[in-house]
């Protein structure tokens, strides 16, 4: 039997462990180096984040394993969506289950959120340059990329450089 996946909007209940899934997540990956940052803090206030986009969960066996947040256009959180798209973002897995399929889980349910919503065409994200996993990840699924929307962020350090942010986008 392959890996079963309940995936489902969150509730309040469950803000405290997508923070700390979030949490973990980016600074197991070394995204962070202080879940003091302030963007690890904006982050896990999940409850501000639920208010002004929608927050989906991953359960395995009833456990939460993992969250991603959506946006349409014109949406606080939706910062790079065109019209007709559904952005995708803050996508985590727990680190002591990654690798198992979740993340694919994850986005297969997102792409059918994505198909439910009247007036959404696609599914569009922006992921790092250097997260080679994540884009193989969303190749597979179909994504494509869309490199003349491809964007930066200032990053918080002294000397301040950029980090550069790759756009994929899937047809639903």
């Amino acid at each position: 039997m392959g890996l079963v996946i309940d995936f489902r909007p969150a509730q309040p209940a469950d803000y405290p462990e997508i923070a700390r899934i979030t949490r973990d997540s980016y600074l197991s990956a070394g995204h962070f180096d202080s879940a003091e940052h302030p963007y690890m803090q904006q982050i896990q206030r999940v409850a501000e984040r639920a208010e002004a986009a929608q927050i989906w969960v991953a359960l395995r066996e009833g456990e939460l394993v993992g969250a991603v947040t959506l946006a349409s256009y014109g949406e606080p959180f939706a910062d790079i969506a065109l019209p007709g798209e559904l952005l995708m973002r803050i996508l985590v897995v727990d680190p002591a289950v990654q690798r198992g399929g979740i993340g694919r889980a994850m986005v297969a349910g997102v792409i059918e959120v994505a198909r439910s919503l009247p007036g959404i065409e696609a599914v569009s994200l922006s992921t790092g340059d250097d997260w080679t996993s994540a884009h193989a990840l969303y190749r597979s699924l179909g994504f494509q990329r869309v490199p003349e929307r491809d964007w930066t962020v200032e990053r918080e350090t002294e000397p301040k450089t950029l980090a550069w942010l790759r756009v994929y986008r899937l047809e639903v």
